[in-house]
């Protein structure tokens, strides 16, 4: 309430300059008060525009496999294997307090590590101020979240803060603090802080690499490769080329960790899914159905081109972009669509109280530009339940349907607030009502 007061009093400039001070204040008054519930534990924090979760969720799966108890918070939820919870809100990286909360329930659960999923957000707000990290994990940083940051730069150095948390904690217990994406241009602004202290991933150039990888709709076997000469198989059950990416940052978690390298490779094949990302829907059509949380140009790119070399008939994909976010991604985000899809399907998101038709134009017009017609291959469907029935109605047998943005959560918010949401749910209902038509429709004829 006093935050709400103060940002209404003040020019929004001047309150963008002090907010971080405002949170850093806050931290140490939470963490004061609670205690520092995570004192003395191991903590590895994940960051990057894509992939976080579902890289957070491999290293979890990973050292609870290997007899190390260890508790994750995401976007998805948070816990251990024995008890977990869902989360209901659109935020990755809790607020201070919220936080704190949550690491005492899982510090009571007798955990050892903690895996927490760290957005630029809560680093460049000093939210996680006092979170012991001892290994940061960088995905990649791709164009995202501008609306707050203001540019790439300064995106780009409040992730590097996670990196700069764990070379200052005196108190970590590996030696290794870092583990970098090669693959992305800014592996090196990002290993500039950490000294020789970090390992390097990559699918061709890195400490830790991955050859003869063999891909399929369900999953991918490859052979990791470590600097020094040791290679051995990894199965993952996640498909597309950049779960293979994100399985080589979790085995340079396990090789910080001094995991061997069975223990690394059964753990990383004991994750069969993350929910809302490249979940797989069936309920018996002959057209494939996916759910993915992708809402990101750099993420559309990968999964679309990705899907579009595996889809064995046209490629149809339905998203939106959210009100009150980043405005320069929606032209790229249709561009990619147009570029990669058969059919492009237009919907909202989260509008919030932004105009839902304006933000459908800025997308549709990225995919004008990608060559895509309207009401030829390209449709602009409001309500997303219309939009993901319209896209299930478009397919024939051996198409593939992406529904991509909103992935695991369960609110879409509209200008009159939060609504429950499901999306698999969603989608199911559609294939079941469309099979249950076409049932009809051959009985009768």
């Amino acid at each position: 309430m006093f935050r709400k007061l103060v940002k209404s009093l003040i020019p929004k400039s001047l309150f963008k300059a002090i907010e971080p001070y405002g949170h850093l204040a806050e931290s140490v008054l939470w963490q004061v008060v609670m205690g520092f519930p995570a004192k003395g534990m191991k903590v590895i924090g994940v960051t990057g525009t894509d992939g976080k979760t579902t890289t957070s969720t491999m290293i979890y799966t990973m050292l609870n496999h290997a007899g190390i108890k260890t508790g994750l918070m995401t976007t998805i939820g948070y816990g251990t294997p024995e008890h977990w919870r869902d989360n209901h809100v659109h935020m990755t990286t809790m607020p201070t307090r919220a936080m704190l909360a949550r690491i005492k329930e899982l510090r009571a659960e007798g955990i050892e590590w903690l895996v927490l999923e760290t957005t630029s957000h809560a680093l460049a707000q000093n939210r996680v101020w006092g979170i012991p990290y001892s290994l940061a994990v960088m995905t990649n940083v791709t164009h995202e979240h501008l609306d707050y940051h203001g540019t790439f730069e300064n995106y780009r150095a409040a992730k590097r803060l996670l990196f700069e948390h764990a070379v200052a904690n005196t108190a970590g217990t590996v030696q290794i603090r870092g583990i970098i994406n090669a693959d992305d241009p800014s592996a090196e602004f990002f290993a500039q802080v950490m000294g020789p202290n970090f390992l390097t991933y990559s699918l061709e150039h890195g400490d830790i690499t991955a050859s003869t990888v063999i891909g399929a709709g369900s999953g991918s076997n490859f052979e990791v490769n470590v600097e020094g000469g040791e290679k051995y198989p990894v199965q993952i059950h996640l498909p597309g080329i950049f779960n293979v990416s994100n399985a080589l940052a979790a085995v340079g978690v396990g090789r910080a960790l001094d995991l061997n390298s069975d223990q690394i490779a059964v753990g990383l094949g004991a994750l069969k899914s993350v929910e809302g990302r490249m979940n797989a829907i069936d309920e018996g059509q002959d057209f494939a159905v996916i759910v993915d949380f992708a809402h990101t140009p750099d993420s559309f790119e990968k999964i679309l081109s990705g899907m579009r070399a595996m889809a064995k008939g046209r490629l149809i994909v339905m998203f939106g972009s959210a009100g009150r976010r980043d405005e320069a991604k929606r032209g790229k985000q249709g561009a990619s669509a147009g570029k990669w899809a058969d059919i492009v399907v237009v919907t909202e998101e989260d509008d919030r109280d932004i105009d839902g038709e304006m933000i459908m134009q800025q997308i549709a017009g990225g995919a004008i530009g990608a060559g895509k017609q309207v009401d030829n291959n390209l449709f602009l469907v409001h309500d997303r339940t219309e939009a993901i029935r319209f896209a299930i109605g478009k397919a024939n047998a051996g198409d593939t349907v992406l529904l991509l943005g909103k992935g695991h959560e369960k609110t879409i918010e509209r200008a009159d607030g939060e609504h429950e949401w499901d999306e698999n749910g969603s989608a199911r209902a559609a294939i079941r009502e469309r099979m249950k038509m076409a049932a009809g429709q051959v009985t009768h004829g």
